[in-house]
């Protein structure tokens, strides 16, 4: 018997009872890392010890853990092992392998291929059904190289200081955050964080993330400091009085046209914690999965490219395809 996949707010894999990456409390699930639409106050979950931890900074509340290293295999009941192996895209961030007597099958949840500053390398473990994100899932996504991605941040700032303004950059609170601190810091700029973003980054460094020198954003104090916040802040307090200020965001959807105008920011990098189309399709030859189920952003599209490919792969997560179960 095949694995069967199910999808509503989440994936579900009836045959051994577990979720993965449900948006609503359920009794188990897998948490891949701990952004907002990931997790969920679940009774159980399997994570590891980053993701954990980053998740009881963000929501409250008693739940069972299994905090597993990467590779290390855990019995999780059904006659299903599993192991949880580096996705790449935040730190802490897994990708859940499990292994029946139908197979092997792995799940991504959000990943990066390219290697991340603030986030373990990515794994590419081979395994006959693959679910997997394509937030990015078109041609037209394709990265600049890093140095470059980079190298146009740290200008941006040098420029703003020399010019004696306030380079702010919008990022969200966590992962993003921790890696334009990486960027910038490691060129020697002083950086201020907001104070969503350096909480953060407080336990990023209590996890053992080795980080640049950063301070907390003081309104009195920030001058000639590269500012990093999430995206909202800009239009709100305590943002407001930061002046004269040039703003960013960085974000993968920066390769849009129009993104500037859209983020109301004077400059836009595409800098991503999420794999581009190339690497997307690099994924996939790596891991050499008998079938695809694609999920998020153009997911229904990237199944497409993968049947013109000999691969047979199907969209789950579709408006249309609620509750759909796939054999």
């Amino acid at each position: 018997m095949a694995w069967e996949v199910r999808f509503k707010e989440g994936v579900c894999l009836p045959q051994i009872g577990w979720w993965l990456d449900a948006r609503r409390a359920q009794a188990r699930s897998f948490v891949s890392h701990a952004h907002s639409d990931h997790i969920a106050p679940h009774k159980e979950i399997v994570a590891t010890r980053a993701t954990a931890s980053l998740m009881r900074l963000r929501m409250s509340g008693k739940r069972h853990e299994t905090i597993l290293d990467y590779d290390q295999p855990w019995a999780a009941g059904f006659g299903c092992e599993m192991r949880l192996f580096p996705a790449g895209h935040i730190f802490g961030s897994a990708m859940l392998h499990a292994t029946t007597e139908q197979g092997s099958l792995l799940y991504t949840g959000d990943f990066k291929l390219r290697p991340s500053l603030a986030a373990e390398p990515c794994a590419t473990p081979r395994a006959d059904v693959l679910i997997m994100e394509t937030t990015f899932g078109l041609p037209r996504y394709a990265f600049p190289p890093a140095a470059e991605i980079e190298g146009g941040i740290v200008d941006f700032c040098r420029q703003a200081l020399a010019d004696q303004v306030a380079p702010v950059l919008y990022a969200y609170s966590l992962g993003k955050t921790q890696e334009l601190l990486q960027i910038v810091g490691r060129a020697g700029l002083p950086v201020m964080l907001h104070a969503h973003g350096f909480k953060m980054t407080q336990r990023y460094a209590e996890l053992g993330m080795k980080l640049p020198p950063y301070a907390l954003l003081n309104e009195h104090a920030y001058a000639g400091h590269v500012i990093i916040c999430p995206p909202m802040s800009g239009q709100s307090e305590p943002l407001t009085w930061i002046h004269p200020k040039r703003t960013a965001v960085a974000t993968g959807w920066a390769m849009d046209r129009g993104a500037i105008y859209r983020n109301g920011c004077d400059a836009a990098f595409p800098l991503s914690d999420h794999a581009d189309f190339p690497d997307l399709l690099a994924f996939v030859d790596r891991v050499q999965p008998k079938i695809v189920y694609t999920l998020h952003g153009f997911a229904r599209e990237f199944a497409s490219t993968l049947r013109a490919r000999g691969i047979e792969a199907w969209a789950i997560g579709q408006q249309n395809q609620m509750d759909l179960s796939l054999g």
